[in-house]
């Protein structure tokens, strides 16, 4: 579904500063994979996503997705099939608008604009029924403003707005590293609920091990711009998190492992 091929990276190009993240990066992903992917700070996962989604372009390689090339393709094109969720709640929502206008605004996207109504009140019943799924009650707040949510609430709004319209690939950028434990274990089986649901390829970026290891059948440790570690099937439902530093050890990046990553 997805080819990331010879990708090459760099930032701050002929300053001091210069720092060249990827050179020669090769990751495949096959449909209805749902791939997690850990890494210290700077080892280049959101980078990943962020060349995936097309808010950040490449030097050199060639992106093919749903056997078309990408690469120079812009990010509002690529939003069409990709949708994303972001470690910010504030970033997955419009705030002024209200729970309705937001769902109504998702479910439009990729139509044509007219001058048909933007929220179409036939479709309330069923917003409320998504929303009941979350026990947040929300589906009693349809025409409050999004401003006025919790993060967690609103990450949840978030991710129910990016899958609406079913994408073929969804990115989550640490999508619940803002949110404390509790909220944070129900935006985790939120989303596993919706990708297993609606067949979702899937690519989850997180700084907890655990989760890591728990959600989704592949898992990936970038470091320095590299894939260090590629774990998936039967090896990846017996890994443990000791299982996970032992290999980092036997690596020699032990060091690479922050306290966040070991003990969220």
């Amino acid at each position: 579904m997805l080819r990331l091929s010879n990708i090459n990276k760099s930032f701050y190009q002929g300053t001091p500063n210069e720092t060249n993240l990827y050179k020669d990066l090769n990751v495949s992903v096959s449909e209805g994979e749902f791939i997690t992917v850990i890494g210290s700070n700077g080892s280049g996962k959101s980078t990943f996503l962020n060349i995936i989604a097309g808010n950040l372009g490449i030097d050199q390689g060639t992106i093919e997705f749903m056997g078309k090339n990408i690469s120079d393709q812009p990010e509002h094109r690529r939003s069409q099939q990709i949708a994303r969720v972001y470690q910010d709640p504030l970033k997955g929502t419009a705030p002024s608008l209200t729970i309705l206008e937001n769902l109504a605004m998702a479910k439009n996207k990729g139509k044509p604009f007219n001058l048909s109504r933007g929220v179409n009140l036939s479709d309330t019943d069923n917003f409320k029924n998504i929303l009941a799924r979350l026990n947040l009650n929300l589906e009693e707040k349809l025409n409050a403003k999004v401003a006025t949510l919790s993060g967690g609430q609103r990450q949840a709004l978030s991710l129910l707005m990016a899958t609406l319209v079913q994408p073929k690939l969804l990115l989550l950028d640490e999508h619940t590293a803002a949110l404390d434990p509790k909220t944070s274990e129900l935006i985790i089986n939120l989303t596993q609920d919706l990708v297993k649901e609606k067949h979702l390829t899937t690519i989850m970026v997180t700084h907890n091990l655990k989760q890591a290891i728990e959600v989704g059948n592949r898992l990936m440790m970038f470091h320095k711009g590299k894939v260090i570690l590629d774990i998936k099937g039967t090896e990846k439902q017996k890994l443990t998190v000791s299982d996970l530093i032992d290999k980092f050890n036997k690596l020699n990046l032990s060091a690479e492992l922050d306290d966040e990553l070991i003990f969220n």
